[in-house]
């Protein structure tokens, strides 16, 4: 199917089931529910789950199978962005030039970064990318103020040429689409106690999103993903067989920084509004969380680490003492205020703290990430079905 083979379809047959199936699967409690505040299915949040999901895989097709750990890629997802707003200030709101527009560029400055930064290898390759990451938000956040916005950033405006749209009225602010249908555009679906939310900005960052990983599967297959993988294993050894792994690994970097681009480019289709800071380190920082999270070198690894640590920051950061308050209200006061307070420090503003524990647990126990976690539950339940199927008494003859 598509050039994969039986088990790569099946992954991604699931993969896009859950992902349009997405604002059901998120929202398992009715409105109003005590655990309503656990549902992350609306819009904004959905489409940040699929945005960084492009980041993480693009990250993962260098981290993953070069090993090359980049602590810059924030940089290519803000440079993605602030081409994608000019686009959109300078010629159309439609979205699909802004996208074109800013992969391309990220992938012209990854192209200069990597043919600079691949010179050295391990730590001192990621400090290069981290100084290139640094100087561009340093530039973008000053320097550059006339062409990023500085400290307030960039938005489009109805005063802006736009030379493909038809002029705006006086004060309108010019929205983001896709040949007229809006990115806000929602339609909302109520079925007893539960509201469903379908948004078509959602469902066109998905779309891609899927494009994303069918791509990254083919790479990951592919005579170059396998080179990529020689390059991770031993690069000293391929290199003494006269093969130059150079252009591979500036391959690789590139179209990782592409995959950054899209992403920016994205945001900025959800939310016409760019600021430096999408390329602070912090940002380069998250990513690499995200990949080693879910499973550095894992088809679907990156994307299930880019969905937990954004669930974290936007659902988990939400809950706070009153909340909590709530939740032990049926114990007596004494007891209420114990556990409020030994629960506090690890949720609201202090779910750092519970993603840190998490991310040195899956490190010690889970090398893997989630990937490995899941294909160990997986083949705890096979065992279990084997020693159902196999007699008492009897044993499978060796073969």
């Amino acid at each position: 199917m598509f050039g994969l083979t039986k088990k790569d379809g099946m992954l991604l047959l699931v993969v896009a089931a859950l992902t349009m199936l997405a604002p059901f699967i998120l929202n398992p409690f009715p409105e109003g529910s005590a655990m309503a505040q656990f549902n992350a299915g609306y819009p904004d949040l959905m489409q940040r789950f699929v945005i960084f999901g492009i980041f993480a895989i693009g990250f993962n097709i260098l981290f993953g199978l070069t090993g090359y750990l980049s602590f810059g890629h924030a940089a290519f997802l803000g440079v993605g962005s602030y081409a994608a707003i000019w686009m959109m200030k300078l010629l159309t709101m439609n979205v699909i030039p802004a996208i074109i527009i800013s992969v391309l560029i990220a992938g012209v400055f990854s192209l200069l970064v990597g043919w600079i930064s691949l010179r050295r290898s391990g730590i001192y390759f990621s400090i290069l990318t981290l100084a290139f990451a640094q100087m561009s938000y340093s530039l973008a956040y000053s320097v550059l103020t006339p062409i990023t916005g500085g400290e307030t950033g960039l938005q489009p405006k109805y005063t802006d040429p736009r030379v493909l749209d038809a002029e705006l009225p006086v004060g309108q602010m010019p929205r983001a689409n896709l040949f007229g249908l809006e990115m806000n555009t929602n339609y909302q679906l109520s079925m007893g106690d539960w509201v469903f939310t379908f948004n078509a900005g959602y469902y066109i960052a998905a779309i891609v999103m899927l494009l994303a990983f069918y791509l990254s599967i083919r790479i990951f297959r592919s005579p170059f993903g396998m080179m990529l993988r020689a390059i991770k294993s031993n690069q000293q050894r391929l290199n003494y067989t006269g093969l130059n792994s150079k252009p591979y690994t500036l391959a690789a970097f590139v179209i990782s920084g592409m995959y950054a681009g899209l992403a920016g480019g994205l945001l900025v289709a959800m939310d016409t509004q760019v600021g430096a800071e999408r390329m602070f380190w912090t940002a380069s920082g998250e990513v690499v969380l995200m990949t080693i999270l879910g499973g550095a070198g894992t088809l679907i690894g990156p994307v299930l680490g880019a969905g937990f640590i954004k669930y974290m920051e936007n659902i988990v950061s939400k809950i706070n003492e009153s909340v909590l308050e709530q939740w032990f209200a049926f114990m007596p006061d004494g007891m209420t205020d114990f556990f409020v307070a030994m629960v506090y420090p690890f949720v609201g503003k202090g779910w750092h703290l519970t993603l840190g524990l998490l991310f040195m647990m899956v490190v010690i126990f889970l090398p893997g990430g989630l990937v490995q976690g899941g294909q160990k539950i997986a083949g705890l339940f096979k065992k279990r079905q084997q020693s159902k199927d196999t007699p008492k008494g009897k044993t499978e003859p060796a073969e």
